[in-house]
């Protein structure tokens, strides 16, 4: 199991959820098992996508891949960065 912290500046906020939506399933496919997107508080268009996946191996894959990089431009998305991480520990309060 491998989780990913995608941060990225995209053009129009609305342009870039109808890319990201309708890369769901190609996303799925790719293992990712869930998501979720947040954005600055003071900033609308600077997107936090952080998701669990399979593995770093299919995220890398995937991120990596000439696909998404067509994909991110379409969607308008300003040079994003990558932090691919392990849960150390997780708990509910």
């Amino acid at each position: 199991m491998g989780y990913m912290l995608i941060i990225h500046e995209v053009k129009d906020y609305d342009q870039w959820k109808v890319v990201f939506d309708n890369a769901s399933q190609i996303r799925k496919d790719a293992g990712e098992i869930s998501y979720q997107v947040l954005r600055y508080d003071k900033d609308a268009n600077k997107i936090v996508h952080f998701s669990k996946w399979k593995g770093h191996k299919e995220a890398r894959e995937f991120f990596e891949s000439p696909r998404l990089v067509q994909i991110r431009k379409d969607a308008g998305v300003k040079s994003p960065e990558f932090i691919y991480l392990d849960e150390i520990e997780n708990g509910v309060l």
